[in-house]
C-alpha cells in the first residue's frame, strides 16, 4: 500500500478537507479558502460523514480546472486512487471536471464556487487571502448551483443579464445586470459576503449597484460604460427526455489488468430499470448514464483486487469509447456503499443486512441533517421532522367535512360512515389543523380506482373551487386508491379507513356485496391503518398483514406471521362496521373451511417487506420548467434549507411515498396551472420506474404544513415576512 503522509489526516472525523497538487505533492488547502478553486490547479477533496450506524462514510473527489497540466492532472487521479486504498476501498470516488461538477459536490459549498484565474505551475500567481493589492472581476452564475468564474477586468466581461463582482481587496463591488432577476442578486450577495467574512476575515466593504448607477470608483477601474449585451441563460439543466435512459455494462478483467490493452465490455441490459441481481460481486459494471452526462462504475467486493484500483481508468477508457464529452461525470462505488443516485436505476433495489463494508449508504448532500424520528403522537406538535418523516401534520384530530362526488356537485356524506369509502366514487375531504398556534387547512382530493374520468375531472375541479373558496391557503393532495398518506388514515378516531371494493356509495346505488369477502388490513409506520377490500382469493394474503376474511356462514380474523398489534386492532374495528363475530386464524393454521372459502390454498407473499425507505430514498428538492418546451428539471444540490425556494418558480420536493409541488408567490400563473402536469412528467422519467398514482401534494408558499416544513432544515415560518434580498443586504451592513 503506498503511503502518504498526508493520508493520516485524510477521513479521521467527521467534515471536509480539500488538498492541493502542488509540485506533484499533497498539500492542504486552508480551511477559509475551501470552495474556492484555480483553474490551472488539481484538488482532492475528502467529504467524511458519520452514519447512523456510528460507521464512517467517505465521499472522494479529484477536481481538475480547466488549464490545469496532464501531470496535474495524473497526480491528482493517483493521490485519490491511493487515499482509497488507504481507507480500505469504502469511498464512492468521483472525478470532477470545473463547470460540470456532480451535485454531491456543490453542495459542499452552499455559497457558491469561486473559480480564480491562474495556478501553481502557470505563470500566475494565486491570490493571497487577506491581501488588499487585489483587481480581478467575477462573472456570477447560475440559480441553484452558483458559480463565480474570474475574467478579464474589463467591460468586455460584462453582460446585462448577469451578476459580476469587481473585487478591489478592500473594496468589494457588486454590480447586478438590469435583466437579472432577483434571485439571482441574492446569490451574487452571498458570493460577495463569502468575499468579505472568508477571504478577508471581515475587512472589506462590500458596495452593491444596479446597471446604471455605477459608483465612481468602479468607472475609475473598468472605465465608461458601453452598451452591453444582454446576456444567455446557459445554466446547466438535464433535460428530463434523457433522465430514463441508462444501459448496464460489464467489464470483464482484460478492461484494466492489461496495460494499454482494448476495453472489453459486454452489454447486460440495454434499459431501465435494471434488476439487481445483474450486479455479481466477482466483477465490475459500468452503469452508463452518458445521455445525461454521468457514468458509475460498481466494484464487486470479490473483484479482482486490481481491477478495483482500476476502476477509474476504466471510467475514462469507457468515456473515450462512447466518444462522451470529457467533462462527463464519474461516479465509483464500491459494493454495499450504492448511493440513492445508482440504485434509482434498479427496480425494487434491497439494501442487504449490514455484516460487511459500509452498509446502506448515508449521502450527504441530501440528507446530512435528517435523522430518523420514531413516530410519537405525544410530541407530533413540536417536531417538525417527524411530522414531514411520518407524513403528518397533527394527529389527525381536527375538524373535518367530508363530499362525496356527484355529478358536477358535491354531497355531503353522513358524519357515522366518514371512515368508509367505495372504490366507484371520488371525495373530497377538508380538514382544519392548528400547528404551532396557526390554523392550516388541507383538501384532500380522494380518487377510488373504479370510479370514472368524468367524477375525477369533476373532483379536481370542486377541488379548487373550495380552495378558492377559501382565500387559495389550503394545502391540495390528490390521493389515488391505494396510495393514501399516513395523515389521511388518521382521521377516523383510531379506526380503519376502509375502502369497500365495487359499488358506489350513492343513495340506493350500492352494487350488492359479494358472499364471500376479504379485507387486507394494513397499518404504516405512523400507527394507523387502512381496510382494503380484495378479491377473495388465497394468492392475496400477505403473511406482512392482518386480513377479515366475511362468508355466509363465517368470519375470520387471519393474523400473517408479520402483522402488527395495529392491524390486529383495525380489524377488530371493521368487525364492529360489518357487524359479524369472527374466528382467529394465526398463519399456518388454517382450516379447510377458510381456504375452502378462499377458492383453495394456493401460494402469496411472504416475503418481508422494506421498512424504511428513507436511506435507500432521500428526499430530493428540484426546479421544473416547460417554459422552453421541453421539461428541464434541474436538482439543488446539498442539505435541503428554505432559502433554496425560489419565490419564482414551481418546484418538486420528492421524498418517494409523496411529491410535494410548491409554488413560489411569483412563479408565472401558465408554471403554476401547469405545476400537476409537471409532476406527472415527473414522476413519469424518473429512472426508477415510479408508481404513478404516487400522491401529488400543492403547497403554496406562506401555506406550508409540517408534513413538508420538517425535510427542511432550520424552517422558519416569518422568512418571507422580510424579502430575502433585503436580509441579505442587511446582512452586508454588519
Amino acid at each position: 500500500m503506498v503511503y502518504h503522509a498526508q493520508f493520516e489526516r485524510a477521513g479521521k472525523q467527521p467534515g471536509l478537507q480539500v488538498w492541493r497538487i502542488e509540485k506533484m505533492d499533497l498539500v492542504p488547502v486552508p480551511q477559509n479558502q475551501y470552495g474556492s478553486f484555480y483553474s490551472g490547479d488539481a484538488y482532492v477533496v475528502l467529504n467524511t460523514v458519520k452514519q447512523r450506524s456510528g460507521n464512517l462514510q467517505y465521499d472522494l473527489h479529484f477536481w481538475l480546472g480547466d488549464s490545469c497540466t496532464q501531470d496535474e492532472s495524473g497526480a491528482a487521479a493517483i493521490y485519490s486512487v491511493q487515499m482509497d486504498d488507504y481507507l480500505g476501498g469504502k469511498p464512492i470516488q468521483y472525478r470532477e471536471v470545473q463547470g460540470y461538477e456532480s451535485n454531491t459536490f456543490v453542495g459542499y459549498f452552499k455559497t457558491g464556487l469561486k473559480y480564480k484565474s491562474g495556478g501553481i505551475s502557470s505563470g500566475f500567481f494565486h491570490v493571497t487571502p487577506n491581501q488588499v493589492d487585489v483587481k480581478r472581476v467575477l462573472h456570477i452564475k447560475g440559480r441553484r448551483i452558483i458559480r463565480a468564474t474570474e475574467v478579464p477586468v474589463t467591460w468586455e466581461s460584462f453582460n446585462s443579464g448577469d451578476c459580476f463582482i469587481l473585487d478591489l481587496g478592500v473594496e468589494v463591488h457588486q454590480w447586478c445586470g438590469s435583466k437579472c432577476n432577483k434571485f439571482e442578486r441574492l446569490k451574487a450577495t452571498q458570493v460577495a459576503k463569502g468575499i468579505r467574512d472568508s477571504e478577508r476575515s471581515g475587512r472589506a466593504k462590500v458596495f452593491v449597484m444596479e446597471e446604471g448607477s455605477e459608483r465612481e470608483k468602479l468607472l475609475e477601474v473598468l472605465g465608461p460604460k458601453p452598451d452591453l449585451p444582454e446576456g444567455t441563460d446557459d445554466d446547466l439543466r438535464a433535460d428530463a427526455s434523457n433522465r430514463k435512459m441508462a444501459k448496464l455494462y460489464k467489464v470483464t478483467s482484460s478492461l484494466v489488468s492489461n496495460e494499454g490493452g482494448e476495453m472489453n465490455i459486454s452489454l447486460v441490459a440495454a434499459e431501465n430499470p435494471f434488476s439487481q441481481e445483474a450486479l455479481e460481486s466477482d466483477d465490475c459494471f459500468v452503469l452508463d448514464h452518458g445521455s445525461n452526462g454521468r457514468i458509475f462504475i460498481w466494484k464487486g467486493k470479490h473483484a479482482n483486487p486490481e481491477e478495483r484500483k482500476a476502476a477509474l481508468k476504466a471510467a475514462e477508457g469507457f468515456i473515450t469509447k462512447m466518444g462522451y464529452a470529457k467533462h462527463t461525470q464519474v461516479q465509483i462505488l464500491p459494493e454495499y456503499g450504492e448511493t440513492p443516485l445508482f440504485m434509482q436505476f434498479f427496480k425494487m433495489w434491497k439494501c442487504k443486512e449490514q455484516t460487511e463494508g459500509l452498509g446502506v449508504a448515508y449521502i450527504n448532500n441530501h440528507i446530512a441533517k435528517i435523522e430518523k424520528i420514531p413516530f410519537d403522537v405525544s410530541t407530533l406538535h413540536d417536531s417538525q421532522a417527524m411530522a414531514a418523516q411520518h407524513g403528518m401534520v397533527d394527529d389527525g384530530s381536527g375538524k373535518k367535512q367530508i363530499w362525496r362526488v356527484e355529478g358536477s356537485d358535491k354531497v355531503p356524506v353522513d358524519p357515522a360512515s366518514y371512515s368508509q369509502f367505495y372504490g366507484g366514487d371520488c371525495y373530497i375531504i377538508l380538514y382544519t389543523y392548528k400547528h404551532g398556534g396557526r390554523e392550516g387547512h388541507l383538501i384532500y382530493n380522494w380518487q377510488g380506482a373504479d370510479s370514472s374520468q368524468d367524477e375525477i375531472g369533476a373532483s379536481a375541479i370542486l377541488t379548487a373551487k373550495l380552495d378558492e373558496e377559501m382565500g387559495g391557503g389550503p394545502v391540495q393532495v390528490r390521493v389515488v386508491q391505494g396510495k393514501e398518506p399516513p395523515h389521511l388514515l388518521s382521521l377516523f378516531g383510531g379506526k380503519p379507513m376502509v375502502i369497500y371494493k365495487g359499488g358506489t356509495s350513492r343513495g340506493g346505488g350500492q352494487t350488492a356485496p359479494a358472499d364471500v369477502r376479504l379485507f387486507q388490513i394494513r397499518a404504516t409506520s405512523s400507527g394507523y391503518c387502512k381496510a382494503l377490500e380484495v378479491d377473495a382469493a388465497a394468492t392475496n394474503l400477505n403473511s406482512n398483514d392482518t386480513f377479515v376474511l366475511k362468508t355466509p356462514s363465517a368470519s375470520y380474523i387471519w393474523f400473517g406471521q408479520g402483522s402488527s398489534d395495529v392491524e390486529k386492532q383495525g380489524a377488530s374495528h371493521l368487525l364492529n362496521i360489518l357487524g359479524v363475530r369472527a374466528s382467529k386464524i394465526t398463519e399456518g393454521s388454517e382450516t379447510d373451511d377458510f381456504w375452502e372459502a378462499l377458492g383453495g390454498k394456493a401460494p402469496y407473499r411472504t416475503s418481508s417487506r422494506l421498512k424504511d425507505k428513507m436511506d435507500t430514498h432521500p428526499p430530493r428538492l428540484f426546479a421544473c420548467s416547460n417554459k422552453t418546451g421541453r421539461f428541464i428539471i434541474e436538482e439543488v444540490p446539498g442539505d435541503l434549507t428554505q432559502d433554496d425556494l425560489a419565490e419564482d418558480d414551481v418546484m418538486m420536493l420528492d421524498t418517494w411515498d409523496q411529491l410535494f409541488v410548491w409554488l413560489g408567490n411569483e412563479a408565472q400563473e401558465e408554471e403554476k396551472t401547469e405545476a400537476i402536469t409537471s409532476a406527472k412528467k415527473y414522476l413519469e422519467t424518473d429512472p426508477a420506474n415510479r408508481d404513478k398514482r404516487t400522491p401529488v401534494v400543492i403547497v403554496k408558499q406562506g401555506f406550508e404544513p409540517p408534513t413538508f416544513t420538517g425535510w427542511f432544515f432550520g424552517w422558519d415560518y416569518d422568512f418571507w415576512s422580510v424579502d430575502p434580498l433585503q436580509r441579505a443586504m442587511a446582512d452586508l451592513e454588519v
